[in-house]
C-alpha cells in the first residue's frame, strides 16, 4: 500500500487513525520512557527496552526507506498513528494480522498518561475494531492484557470482548508476575454503531 503522509484511515469523533509518521516514533519512544506507559503497553524486555510488538522504536527512527516500507506497510501488521481531530499526536493502535487464520490481535496506546481516562483509549479501539473487521475482513480480534490493567480490562468489555482464557504469571511487573488476560471478540459480535 503506497499512502501520502498523514493519510487519516479512520475517524471516530476524538480520533483519527493516520499512518506512522517519522516524527511519531521519537514521541513513542518518550512516551515508553515513562516505566508506567511501558507497563501497561507490553512492559520491558529482559535487557531493559520497552517491549514492542511490529518495531523496536528504539531504531525505528535510524530506519532507510527501504526499511520504513517494510515496517509499516507490512500486510502482517496494521500499524496506525492516533491523532485528536486538531493534530495533536497522542497514541499508536496495532493490529497484529494472521491472515491464514482471520484473525489479528489489537493493542492501542495513548500515551501521555495526562490524556488517560478521557476516553482517547476508547475512542482508538473503536476506529481499531472499524479497521479490522470493515477495512481488513477480519473473523476474530483478540487482545492480551495484564491482569494489573483494570481500565484496559473494563474497556474491553464494555466493548463485548470476551474472557477467552488466562496466561497465569505471563507478565513481570514491579518485581512480581502477573497473568494476562486474553480478551477476544468475533466479527458476527461486533457492533460498529
Amino acid at each position: 500500500m503506497s499512502f501520502e503522509n498523514n493519510e487519516v484511515f479512520m475517524t471516530e469523533p476524538n480520533v483519527e487513525l493516520r499512518k506512522v509518521a517519522k516524527e511519531d516514533i521519537s514521541r513513542i519512544n518518550q512516551w515508553l520512557a515513562d516505566d508506567e506507559v511501558a507497563e501497561n503497553w507490553f512492559g520491558r524486555y529482559s535487557y531493559g527496552n520497552p517491549a514492542h510488538l511490529g518495531y523496536h522504536p528504539e531504531q525505528a527512527g535510524t530506519f532507510s526507506d527501504q526499511q520504513w516500507t517494510e515496517t509499516f506497510s507490512n500486510s502482517e501488521h496494521a500499524i496506525f498513528s492516533v491523532y485528536t481531530p486538531d493534530g495533536s499526536h497522542i497514541g499508536e493502535s496495532h493490529i497484529a494480522i494472521e491472515e491464514s487464520l482471520g484473525d489479528g490481535q489489537i493493542s492501542i496506546l495513548i500515551g501521555a498518561r495526562k490524556l488517560w481516562h478521557h476516553g482517547f483509549g476508547t475512542a482508538a479501539l473503536r476506529a481499531t475494531l472499524n479497521q479490522a473487521f470493515t477495512h481488513y475482513g477480519l473473523f476474530r480480534v483478540w487482545a492480551d492484557i495484564p491482569e494489573y490493567n483494570e481500565v484496559a480490562l473494563k474497556m474491553f468489555k464494555h466493548f463485548g470482548f470476551k474472557h477467552e482464557g488466562t496466561l497465569r504469571k505471563s507478565r513481570p511487573h514491579e518485581g512480581a508476575r502477573y497473568d494476562s488476560i486474553i480478551m477476544g471478540m468475533l466479527s458476527t459480535e461486533y457492533n460498529s454503531g
